[in-house]
């Protein structure tokens, strides 16, 4: 399966999960996808760290519907991170968390390269449980 059909999927099975959020919310979600390039020697700090950034930002931020982080599987230093948020004041308010900006600050280094990519959404669909 290719990344960007994993990414598809991924975004597809949160939005059926966070369906409720989004009756409850008439804005559309913003979402986003971010590839980044990691310096190969410092790709198992940085997954610890984007690990720690996207479960704290699920756990704490009820504006963050879906964060997913990938790596290319014939590059593994190629991340690409899917992201969902119920609107765009959510993602504004996550980059100003503190594990956000934990983060950042954090992984600055080790980052090669970042390209964020708006999207508009066609359908966000999944199949029921």
């Amino acid at each position: 399966m290719e990344i960007r059909q994993l990414l598809a999927l991924g975004a597809a099975m949160l939005a059926m999960a966070s369906a409720p959020a989004f009756a409850q919310d008439s804005k559309e979600p913003y979402v986003r996808v971010a590839e980044i390039e990691i310096d190969p020697a410092q790709l198992e700090a940085y997954k610890a760290a984007v690990k720690e950034q996207i479960e704290a930002a699920v756990r704490l931020e009820p504006g963050v519907l879906a964060l997913y982080a990938v790596t290319d599987k014939e590059n593994p230093a190629r991340v690409l991170v899917f992201e969902m948020y119920a609107g765009v004041e959510a993602y504004r308010a996550h980059l100003e968390t503190h594990h956000f900006k934990k983060y950042k600050d954090s992984t600055q280094d080790m980052v090669k390269s970042l390209k964020l990519r708006d999207t508009v959404p066609i359908l966000l669909g999944v199949k029921p449980r």
